[in-house]
């Protein structure tokens, strides 16, 4: 099969930054099977502009940027979906499944306290290690608009958490 420049420069970069989309995705929606969803769906919705984003200057924190805005419209048609459920169904408590450690769940679950742009900046800025200007752009919002949501979102894990859990968060350890 012949590919194009293109199709070539495409492939290489689904193939290098795949892994990291749907781990940010993972992280802001907190549901598994949805991250690979959220990451092919902004992959596919790249391919389509693919010959004005190769040009860009950073296509990866324009891909960070279409990630989070498609996970920011799953929660909220998730919420809407729960709530219209609600009304009629008694809520069970979500099982989780597999090898997590508590701490882990307990940063999880934690951030997903967080309204959705403190969660975005916190996961951008410790877990993936981004710069304020890198996590401004990925997410569409000024560099001081990130400073003041990573620091709010920090101190609400630490309310959350408690201090010493937040010297794990600062380093990025237990929210990867």
């Amino acid at each position: 099969m012949f590919l194009d420049d293109a199709s070539t420069e495409f492939h290489d970069f689904f193939e290098r930054h795949y892994a990291e989309l749907a781990r940010f995705a993972h992280l802001l929606t907190g549901e598994t099977d949805a991250a690979d969803d959220l990451a092919a769906d902004a992959l596919i919705a790249l391919w389509q502009r693919w010959d004005r984003l190769r040009e860009a200057d950073h296509p990866l924190a324009y891909s960070r940027g279409v990630v989070a805005n498609m996970a920011r419209q799953r929660i909220r048609s998730a919420v809407r979906e729960r709530r219209r459920t609600a009304l009629f169904w008694s809520r069970s408590p979500e099982q989780v499944q597999g090898p997590d450690v508590a701490a882990v769940l307990d940063v999880r679950a934690a951030l997903a306290r967080l309204p959705f742009r403190k969660r975005a900046c916190v996961v951008l800025r410790h877990a993936f290690d981004l710069s304020e200007k890198d996590t401004a752009a990925a997410l569409g919002i000024s560099v001081g608009t990130v400073k003041s949501q990573t620091s709010k979102g920090m101190a609400e894990l630490e309310r959350v958490l408690g201090a010493e859990t937040t010297g794990a968060l600062s380093t990025g350890r237990g929210i990867r």
